[in-house]
Order: C-alpha cells, then sequence, then structure tokens
C-alpha cells in the first residue's frame, strides 16, 4: 500500500468584501508517519520559550516581544526536510465574479483547488484537512475531494482518501500552516507596522531564498508560491 501525506491547509483575507488586496491560501504537507512527531517539536520549542505547550501558535499573536519564539518556528520548518509548504497569491482587485457568472464563493473552492492540485502525487494517498470556516459546508468538501480526485483519474478515491475540516486548536500543524501563510500574505499586502511580523518575513526570505512575492518553479516543493492572475474577461 503507498505511503499516506497529511496536508494541513489556512487561508488568510479570503472573505469578499474585508477590503484586503490579496487573498492568500497555503498548505503544509509531511508523510502521516512524521505527524506525531513534527506535533512533539512544536510543544518542545513552546515549553523552551517558557510557554504552554498547548499555545495555539497564530500569525495574529506575532508581537516584537514573542518573535524569538515564532522565528524558531519557522526555522523549525525549515530545518525538517520532512515539512513542506505551498502557497496560492492571489490579488482580489481585478475580480469580475458577475462575468464569470460565479460567486466569490465559487472562486474560492476554484483557488483551493489550484493551490492542491500541484501538491497531490498519484503515487501516495491524501489526507487533506482545512481549517474550518462557515464557507466549508459538508457539500463543498465532498465536491472539492471529487474534483480533484477526477483531475488525478482518480475514480476509484483510492489517491484522495480524506477531506475534512478541522479546528485549527486542536492541530498543531494548521497552526503552523496559519503562521507561514500569514508570512505570505503579510508581504504581499505590503504591510510594514509589526516589528515582529517584518522580521518573520525577513527570516523566511532568508531562509528560502525568495522574495515570496513571485511564482516558484513548479517542482519546488520546500516553499512552493504560485502568483494567481485572472483572465483578461475576469474570474
Amino acid at each position: 500500500m503507498s505511503e499516506a501525506i497529511n496536508v494541513y491547509c489556512d487561508e488568510s483575507c479570503h472573505l469578499e468584501h474585508d477590503r484586503q488586496s490579496v487573498m492568500v491560501l497555503g498548505a503544509v504537507w509531511c508523510l502521516e508517519e512524521k505527524a506525531r512527531g513534527i506535533t512533539e517539536r512544536l510543544r518542545e520549542i513552546r515549553v523552551r520559550h517558557g510557554l504552554s505547550p498547548r499555545l495555539e501558535i497564530k500569525w495574529t499573536r506575532v508581537s516584537k516581544s514573542k518573535v524569538d519564539f515564532f522565528r524558531d518556528i519557522v526555522d523549525y520548518f525549515f530545518d525538517d526536510d520532512n515539512l513542506h509548504f505551498r502557497a496560492l497569491i492571489a490579488p482580489k482587485d481585478s475580480l469580475r465574479h458577475k462575468q464569470r457568472q460565479q460567486t466569490h464563493d465559487d472562486w474560492y473552492y476554484k483557488m483551493y483547488f489550484n493551490m492542491l492540485k500541484v501538491i497531490i502525487d498519484p503515487r501516495f494517498r491524501y489526507h487533506i484537512y482545512l481549517d474550518y470556516k462557515d464557507a466549508w459546508g459538508r457539500v463543498k468538501v465532498a465536491k472539492l475531494k471529487e474534483v480533484l480526485a477526477n483531475a488525478h483519474y482518480d475514480f476509484s478515491r483510492q489517491i484522495i482518501r480524506r477531506i475534512q475540516t478541522v479546528r485549527s486548536h486542536e492541530v498543531e500543524l494548521i497552526q503552523l500552516a496559519d503562521l507561514l501563510t500569514g508570512i505570505i500574505s503579510y508581504t504581499n499586502r505590503g504591510l510594514s507596522q509589526n516589528a515582529g511580523k517584518v522580521q518573520l518575513v525577513v527570516r523566511m526570505q532568508q531562509r528560502s531564498h525568495k522574495i515570496l512575492t513571485q511564482t516558484t518553479l513548479v517542482r519546488e516543493d520546500k516553499v512552493n508560491l504560485f502568483r494567481w492572475q485572472p483572465a483578461e474577461a475576469g474570474q
């Protein structure tokens, strides 16, 4: 039986009327058998910084006073070869949903498909975990699974084995996805007000050797970025 890979997803600025210019979808993935050990390491880093091992790692909690802790989390991601990250960066300024006869939720779903499809390798089995949001109803989760499976000719559902929503405070790797996605979102929105967050942006640029605002090679599997652009008629 092929090995299983867990994919943990999160998003930033995904709402239609949040007055943000860019949406970012992000995913961290690793072999299923490595997930428990990674979770334990993340808890050890918290304890080393005098924090509760259950403290939720969230981008919104990054501050100058806690930047050493969050920098260690970023460094751990880069130091562990079992961890990988992909983000889709989608400008929202020029969306034309009416022209495309779609809702914002429809577009959001399409972007999730575009973000995930590159991660899927038919040699493996996949368990995909989405951070719980109201937008992710049971029907949409089932539809995403169907479209991903069909795109990879997985008609027997042996590759895309599971897609489900989870609560981020219960899953450390969703929290890691939240942090890395937050870094990509912050730099792509051109923000610089929070000194701690700026330090993490710089750290990720240093460790990845990327400026974090441009599409990377498709085969890049440590930090893989895709900057989506709408078609001329709008999407």
